[in-house]
């Protein structure tokens, strides 16, 4: 009985160290990220940025990443106009439609399903590009011929991936917007006048601008996750392999988490 005692209770200190330690290494990390995220806008200020770099990273991450958010737009749009109808048709409301594609691809499924899309296709290959210069040692040959990484490999990156997200978000709503006229069009039997007008119409300065300013910031976590993972890489092929696979899946629980944060913000804090 005594035993059994003992170890229930040291099994609740283990797991509650192994809860501690979690919470430490996350605290750490957010740290880490935040400085690096801090120190990449501190060289953008101070020093001039690499011109030819930044655009070609341009066009990496948005050109590049155009048709695969066009079709993602395009779907998105065409299905949230299909569910959409299913309820509204029990109300005789199918003209609301285009109201209702129009506002969920500015202010949410726009921006976020962009942003999702190029950290999957994007943020992979920043961490990859950097993690195998990590493990190659190219970067500390960088830091011995007194060139900054964090200007070289960084701000490019950063500068690049913030604008491009945001044209790019800007494709994805008209898209968007464009697959649910032509299921509502050519399916439901909506006037083509009628929908254009209402998604017009339904449409404020404050739900465009608040997908658009999502995006921009979306754009700066997928740029300095990716860095970050491929700064710390170590252990060859299968480190890479592993750097990668985190920074996806953090860049994509950011992205959820700051969509919270700004929803909370522009609608229910202000």
């Amino acid at each position: 009985m005594k035993f059994s005692f003992i170890k229930k209770y040291l099994g609740i200190f283990y797991w509650l160290s192994r809860l501690g330690n979690k919470v430490i290494g996350l605290v750490r990390e957010t740290g880490s990220l935040t400085i690096l995220f801090l120190q990449a806008i501190f060289t953008l200020i101070t020093t001039p940025l690499r011109g030819r770099s930044t655009v070609r990273q341009m066009d990496k991450i948005g050109v590049e990443s155009l048709s695969l958010t066009i079709m993602t737009a395009l779907f998105t749009g065409m299905v949230l106009a299909l569910q959409s109808a299913y309820q509204l048709k029990k109300f005789q409301a199918l003209r609301f439609t285009a109201d209702l594609v129009a506002m969920s691809m500015t202010r949410e499924l726009g921006p976020v399903l962009t942003a999702m899309v190029v950290a999957g296709r994007v943020g992979a290959s920043i961490t990859a590009e950097i993690g195998t210069m990590k493990v190659t040692e190219q970067i500390d040959a960088l830091e011995s011929l007194a060139t900054d990484p964090i200007r070289y490999l960084v701000v490019p990156r950063l500068v690049a991936a913030f604008f491009m997200l945001g044209i790019l978000t800007v494709y994805a709503d008209f898209v968007g917007m464009f697959g649910g006229y032509l299921i509502a069009v050519f399916k439901l039997g909506v006037s083509s006048d009628q929908y254009i007008w209402r998604a017009i119409t339904v449409l404020k300065m404050k739900d465009v601008m608040t997908g658009l300013i999502k995006s921009l910031w979306f754009g700066a976590i997928i740029s300095t996750v990716g860095c970050y993972f491929g700064f710390r890489t170590e252990g060859g092929a299968e480190g890479v392999g592993r750097a990668t696979t985190l920074s996806v899946v953090t860049s994509l629980i950011l992205i959820i988490a700051f969509d919270c944060l700004f929803t909370a913000i522009f609608y229910f804090a202000t």
